[in-house]
């Protein structure tokens, strides 16, 4: 798909019903509950035989329009928008896992969903098993008949690993376990998961998506391309809803119960977000990489971390699976913590913030924030240096970001 398709389909995607207005952005459906014209409306739509809307919890126009638009766009077979990216991920994980089985990953993993699935689903009888994803032969190994998925991010934060997605997709294939990847750091007009064999893509479309860190929100996309049968969990669904197994599932139970269904305004603010998302994507990611290589021989850096740079490990792979614009995040490695807090301290137009891809450049240091609270064993089990800052690049000029940087040095 080329840039101009890919975004006049974003642009152009139809509503499910014509407007009483015909307006041209969709509007905001700000409630919670919706009339029904008789009692055996009501019991259609509660019983999921009707396109109606019962609750906003369940359904909404404006989201499902939202999700559409994905839909649309990425070729999913279906879309489902919550409230947070973490939410996404808990949610996919409560759908396929139960107690006694495992999630084979990567220990290069963002705080929180390391937090997840080793503290919190772990209290549940979920089993965490860490490995090295850039070994195909380790990642067979740990796959056994309780694995419920391989996870995996397809860019680390802040580690920057990136996996051959393509080795993963062949074991997960052969072992007839679900693929599943959080594709945040690259969107959907420079990353089609599906074509390197995904099969359930997590999001956080607070993002890019958003339009510059307008609002919070995550999305899980169903490519239908995994075979339910083979779940321990999911297979006597498979039975009555086929591929749908995991969405039914999911839009039935689990995320109505878990109550982390995304807001009408979220969403609309998204979708306006989503229409300039490949052009703020592609001016940040020129940016990411221009700001790199400037910084690479700079005095008081250790070491610049960005995968577009020729000298970087994962820069074959990377360009494979993301082309000319792989990513707006890069790190730097310092001399010392203390060095690391003295140059935040210092900056004056880039943002001392987390989050990643807002309009603004944003710096933090991993260590302290993001991954604080964990033990320094932790952090060294997971490959977070004390060393480390990470930035975000926005949509500033290169030369007011380096010259900031610079200054923030000396």
């Amino acid at each position: 798909m080329d840039d101009q398709s890919f975004n006049s389909q974003i642009l152009h995607t139809t509503y499910p019903r014509t407007d009483a207005y015909n307006a041209l952005s969709m509007p905001i459906y700000n409630c919670a509950a919706f009339e029904f014209e008789s009692a055996e409306a009501m019991e259609l739509a509660f019983l999921g035989k009707s396109t109606d809307h019962t609750y906003s919890r369940i359904t909404n126009p404006t989201v499902q329009y939202f999700e559409k638009r994905i839909q649309t766009i990425t070729g999913a077979m279906s879309v489902t928008a919550l409230n947070s990216g973490m939410a996404a991920i808990t949610n996919v994980l409560i759908t396929i896992g139960q107690s006694g089985a495992n999630v084979v990953t990567s220990p290069h993993l963002f705080g929180n969903t390391y937090s997840l699935m080793s503290s919190t689903l772990a209290a549940f009888g979920l089993e965490l098993r860490l490995c090295d994803l850039t070994n195909p032969k380790e990642v067979e190994a740990n796959i056994d008949e309780n694995t419920c998925c391989v996870f995996l991010e397809i860019i680390t934060n802040p580690q920057l690993e990136v996996i051959d997605l393509k080795s993963i997709s062949e074991i997960t294939k052969r072992k007839k376990v679900p693929f599943i990847a959080d594709t945040t750091i690259i969107p959907f007009s420079s990353f089609k998961a599906k074509d390197f064999g995904v099969d359930i893509d997590v999001v956080s479309s607070t993002k890019y998506i958003s339009g510059g860190a307008t609002s919070l929100g995550g999305l899980i996309v169903d490519y239908g391309t995994y075979d339910w049968n083979n779940s321990k969990k999911l297979n006597s669904m498979a039975q009555s809803f086929g591929p749908m197994a995991f969405t039914a599932k999911l839009r039935k139970e689990v995320h109505r119960n878990l109550g982390a269904y995304m807001s009408p305004q979220v969403a609309y603010m998204q979708t306006l977000g989503l229409e300039t998302m490949t052009l703020r994507y592609e001016k940040a990611s020129r940016s990411c990489f221009e700001l790199a290589q400037k910084l690479e021989n700079c005095k008081n850096i250790e070491s610049v971390n960005y995968i577009g740079l020729i000298n970087n490990r994962f820069y074959e792979v990377s360009r494979s699976q993301f082309g000319a614009n792989p990513g707006a995040m890069f790190t730097i490695d310092l001399l010392s913590r203390e060095a690391c807090f003295q140059f935040l301290n210092k900056l004056k137009l880039i943002k001392r913030a987390t989050n990643l891809f807002d309009n603004k450049t944003l710096a933090l240091h991993p260590a302290s924030t993001i991954y604080g609270t964990f033990t320094a064993e932790i952090r060294e089990k997971l490959h977070v240096s004390d060393k480390t800052i990470r930035f975000s690049v926005g949509l500033e000029s290169v030369d007011n970001l380096y010259h900031d940087i610079v200054q923030a040095l000396q």
